[in-house]
């Protein structure tokens, strides 16, 4: 019996250093999963998280200004239509944004730039997080930034279909015949760039917090969409993974290019085939 006594310890000992091994290897592998799948789909955080800073606001605090405690209000104006002008006008007004459509086939007929300042103005009427306004609206016309500019929306569309987006993506975007060439972003007269601004500064230089910054700015590009459809314009909208690096320039270390836009009126080969579904009102 006292033979085996230091066997049987050994057999112990064995078995619990494997099942340890077994279980750190376990562990490595969920661990090497999950960055495979973090690096595989980056856009996710980009896109979609806001970059309000809020923690690192709260270890510096030295460097953040703080609210205003006392903002003047003023009377709200508002002009109030009668029910039949209320239908109309939105009906009209639904008429013409349900003929809004994705182009990708752009002519290069030249745009006025006041057209493109009032829309601009219109996005810059989208509410924000605390009323910080946390956009920056870039305009560009000339040819060697446009194609500078594609060629770094290519790059980062062919990794996107070669590796991110996954095979269901990529095939549900054959019926839209698109792929990571943009030939339009050079055709187009006139690029907008949106960049979110993740803080700003005070007049003292001090940070300022610039709250919800990702979802203000989207809301800011859809006023935009349709001041350019109420105004006869074509557009194509893309993603751009918070490229800092689209619009070199001062002032653009807390901005990251969160959308692009590209306006024109319809080439002579532009076409569409979808619909827009039929919202489906539930009874109350």
């Amino acid at each position: 019996m006292y033979f085996l006594t230091p066997i049987l310890v050994a057999i112990l000992c064995i078995l619990v250093v494997w099942v340890f091994k077994n279980a750190d290897r376990s562990m490595e592998k969920k661990k090497g999963e999950a960055r495979t799948r973090a690096e595989a789909r980056p856009w996710v955080d980009e896109d979609l998280k806001d970059s309000s800073d809020l923690h690192q606001a709260e270890e510096d605090a030295d460097e953040w200004q703080e609210s205003e405690e006392n903002v003047e209000h003023i009377p709200f104006s508002h002009t109030h239509y009668p029910e039949k002008e209320m239908v109309r006008r939105s009906r009209e007004f639904y008429e013409l944004l349900n003929k809004r459509r994705s182009v990708r086939f752009i002519s290069n007929e030249q745009v006025p730039m006041e057209v493109i300042d009032n829309v601009i103005r219109t996005a810059g009427t989208a509410p924000s997080g605390a009323h910080t306004e946390p956009w920056t609206f870039v305009v560009v016309k000339d040819p060697d930034v446009k194609h500078k500019i594609r060629k770094i929306i290519e790059e980062e569309e062919e990794i996107n279909y070669m590796k991110r987006m996954g095979h269901r993506w990529v095939t549900d975007l054959k019926k839209l015949r698109t792929n990571w060439i943009k030939e339009y972003l050079d055709i187009a007269p006139i690029l907008i760039l949106i960049f979110k601004q993740v803080h700003g500064f005070a007049a003292n230089g001090k940070k300022k917090v610039h709250y919800y910054n990702e979802i203000s700015v989207s809301i800011a590009c859809g006023i935009l969409l349709a001041a350019l459809q109420v105004n006869n314009g074509i557009t194509m909208r893309h993603q751009t993974a918070g490229h800092r690096h689209l619009i070199e320039g001062p002032g653009r270390s807390s901005e990251a290019c969160s959308k692009l836009s590209s306006q024109g009126r319809p080439g002579a080969s532009a076409a569409g085939s979808l619909f827009h579904f039929a919202i489906e009102f539930a009874a109350p």
